[in-house]
């Protein structure tokens, strides 16, 4: 049975995209950003907590602040990165389940009283988010490069002094560069990954 997404978006969206470890220097528009989070934001989410928030790194200035956290060749292809984006978990983001949840205002306060239990729930659906977030760039003709080594501690004291965020993932983006992409990694097969009972 075929996919009801055509052949040429399935390539760009997944066959053939890669993760980008160079990128040209044309920049990242404010209006491909605005476009991808309105197409993303519907993915699905906990009691839809989307409770992931984006800081997108642009001036050099943030751009140094960032690459200190950064390991190993992380912190060079940060800096020649267009754009970058921080992703994070809003520790509090059940305050807006009012608004996002509203047919059940209550839960709000009967499922996320409990800093521990939105940490978790939060670091989930925020990794849900990230990962359209990523299907997104994608779809907008751009290469994502997304990495976690940093210091997210070292992230969080930096860009979030208040405690109610905490970074997961970092994400360079724009057009891919000289030599962007290393060979394509094996997958396991349908009958190594998927089991009826």
């Amino acid at each position: 049975m075929s996919l009801a997404l055509d052949a040429a978006a399935q390539d760009l969206l997944f066959r053939e995209a890669r993760t980008a470890n160079t990128f040209t220097d044309e920049p990242v528009t404010d209006e491909q950003i605005q476009a991808i989070y309105d197409l993303v934001k519907f993915g699905p989410t906990a009691f839809n907590q989307t409770p992931m928030r984006i800081t997108l790194v642009r001036s050099q200035e943030a751009r140094q602040r960032l690459v200190q956290h950064a390991m190993g060749s992380n912190g060079p292809k940060t800096l020649s990165a267009p754009l970058t984006a921080i992703l994070s978990v809003d520790l509090d983001f059940h305050e807006k389940l009012p608004q996002l949840f509203p047919h059940a205002p209550g839960i709000k306060d009967a499922f996320f009283s409990q800093a521990s239990v939105r940490e978790a729930a939060g670091g989930q659906n925020a990794a849900l988010q990230a990962g359209y977030f990523i299907v997104g760039v994608r779809a907008a003709g751009l290469a994502a490069g997304p990495m976690s080594g940093f210091d997210f501690t070292g992230i969080d004291k930096e860009f979030f002094g208040d405690g109610k965020q905490k970074a997961f993932l970092v994400i360079n983006i724009g057009k891919p560069g000289a030599d962007a992409f290393s060979p394509r990694s094996p997958r396991l097969t349908f009958d190594e990954a998927v089991t009826a009972v």
